[in-house]
């Protein structure tokens, strides 16, 4: 009998992704090494102006949106650091280029100015970038990301694919008892949810997650932004947010930090690399993968694939 989705020792599986040269492929295209390790099967400026094309894309949706240029100073870790200053405040008519923000000695003030462009950021990345782009940005966006997945053979599109895997409840879980946002410890069902844990400040790397669709797979409160705090870090809040949902975490990444952060948590580690056949890439990254990665730290011990 298949008893999987039943047990109480049912386990949640937390994959913890990196962003730049893992899901998404940007610094390597901006730099060239991308085009320069296809032994002269990809054009190097073609691929170089590609990666501009999204540099460019990715301030602009940033500063016109998201209030980049307001915030980049306070950094948090990710959006909920400052929910608890967030009043409620009906902000529908909220002036925020003359609020006085980041002008004022007073922290307090300063925090509760900042949640409120969280909440709207959080909004605002829910309801998608259909919502906030003319019709021509967003079809010079369709474009940039078409022409982005076929120069990387896909590799856009199919880590997208890999993060719908990892994002689905098992077919055993009764749909009504499953969380989908991870943060409420007391429901009765378990989903396995994608975080993203980046390097880079906390707001570009949310409109990645936009630009690059990933949006569908990946919570906004499930962003996290280790540009000040480290991974390290990063990771203990993760598993401290989890602790009462019987969770298994896996580690995704191509970097030194992300591994060493891993491995001091006793987490498994998949390592991704676009530049060697040793490591993983996309398209060939799999659930099943993961799902082997898994079994070596925490064994085979919640039921999934055993029957009786």
């Amino acid at each position: 009998m298949n008893t999987a989705g039943t047990s109480s020792d049912q386990k949640m599986k937390v994959y913890i992704w990196d962003m730049d040269e893992t899901l998404i492929l940007l610094k390597s295209l901006i730099t060239g090494t991308y085009a320069e390790a296809s032994n002269g099967l990809k054009n190097v400026e073609e691929g170089m102006k590609i990666g501009k094309l999204w540099e460019d894309l990715i301030l602009q949706i940033c500063d016109d949106h998201f209030f980049y240029e307001q915030v980049d100073f306070c950094n948090e870790p990710y959006l909920d650091a400052t929910a608890d200053y967030d009043n409620g405040r009906d902000l529908s008519n909220y002036d925020f280029n003359h609020d006085g923000f980041g002008n004022t000695p007073d922290e307090e003030i300063n925090k509760i100015k900042l949640a409120y462009r969280h909440r709207v950021i959080a909004e605002r990345y829910n309801k998608g970038l259909h919502s906030l782009l003319d019709e021509n940005l967003l079809k010079s966006w369709d474009s940039l990301y078409d022409s982005t997945d076929r120069y990387t053979d896909t590799w856009l599109s199919s880590a997208r694919e890999c993060l719908e895997q990892c994002s689905t409840p098992s077919k055993d879980l009764n749909p009504q008892r499953v969380s989908t946002d991870g943060r409420d410890g007391n429901v009765l069902g378990y989903h396995d949810v994608n975080v993203l844990v980046t390097s880079g400040a906390l707001i570009p790397s949310l409109v990645k997650c936009l630009l690059f669709r990933v949006d569908g797979c990946i919570a906004c409160e499930n962003v996290y932004s280790s540009w000040e705090v480290g991974k390290r870090l990063c990771f203990s809040l993760i598993r401290e947010r989890f602790s009462s949902r019987n969770a298994q975490f896996c580690v995704i990444g191509d970097g030194v930090e992300e591994c060493e952060a891993a491995e001091a948590m006793k987490w498994p580690f998949v390592k991704v690399d676009p530049f060697s056949t040793r490591y993983h890439r996309f398209p060939g990254l799999s659930l099943k993968d993961m799902g082997l990665y898994l079994s070596v730290v925490y064994g085979n011990s919640d039921g999934d694939n055993d029957e009786e």
